[in-house]
């Protein structure tokens, strides 16, 4: 994994250098890398056994999600898009058939309908969850935009957590991380596939 910082560093400084990092990447490179990622995504057994996909939806420079989550319906798969409630900082999924019934919502960020149909916890069961961050290390560990949303949602989520990343965004080091942050179980890269804990699965 590329080098990045120790422990000792505050997620706030690391969140603002990999911020910078990323709005910086030139589009032609950041279109490629996704590319990548999208195709190692969709080539894991997670992937294809799994009947649903909650995605982030991508905005501005993330990684570009918008493709996976058209793969994934034309595939038959179920999706759920996130929702985010600041009055409680907690954060649900609901279905979608199509990106256009997404709506602006918390800081611009495309978001389902509040009437959309909410996912249960028992349809979560042999789901997948596409996690975003700023920044990941070894262990899963991540860096996200300070929300907390994540998190709380994750910390009951019993699906697999799949983090998306460029290779950039690939700590050796860990990461800072409270009692409360919730790690993920696989990272995918544009140039590999990590379990989270575990040595590399992939290097092609």
């Amino acid at each position: 994994m590329a080098s990045s910082h120790g422990q000792d560093a505050s997620k706030t400084s690391i969140r603002s250098l990999y911020l910078i990092m990323r709005k910086n990447v030139p589009v032609r490179t950041k279109d490629k890398a996704d590319a990548a990622i999208r195709r190692r995504l969709e080539e894991l057994d997670l992937w294809k056994h799994a009947h649903l996909v909650l995605s982030f939806v991508s905005y501005r420079d993330e990684i570009d999600t918008r493709s996976i989550i058209e793969d994934a319906l034309a595939q038959g798969k179920k999706v759920a898009a996130p929702l985010c409630d600041p009055a409680t900082r907690s954060m649900s999924f609901h279905y979608i058939e199509s990106l256009d019934e997404l709506v602006p919502g918390i800081h611009s960020i495309p978001e389902p309908l509040p009437t959309a149909p909410a996912v249960e916890l028992p349809a979560m069961l042999g789901s997948i969850c596409l996690v975003p961050g700023l920044v990941f290390d070894g262990d899963g560990h991540r860096i996200g935009y300070g929300g907390g949303y994540y998190d709380r949602f994750l910390a009951f989520y019993p699906g697999d957590k799949i983090a998306l990343a460029h290779t950039m965004q690939l700590s050796s080091n860990p990461l800072p991380a409270a009692a409360t942050d919730v790690p993920v179980d696989m990272i995918v890269s544009d140039t590999g596939l990590w379990r989270c804990g575990c040595a590399r699965m992939d290097t092609l």
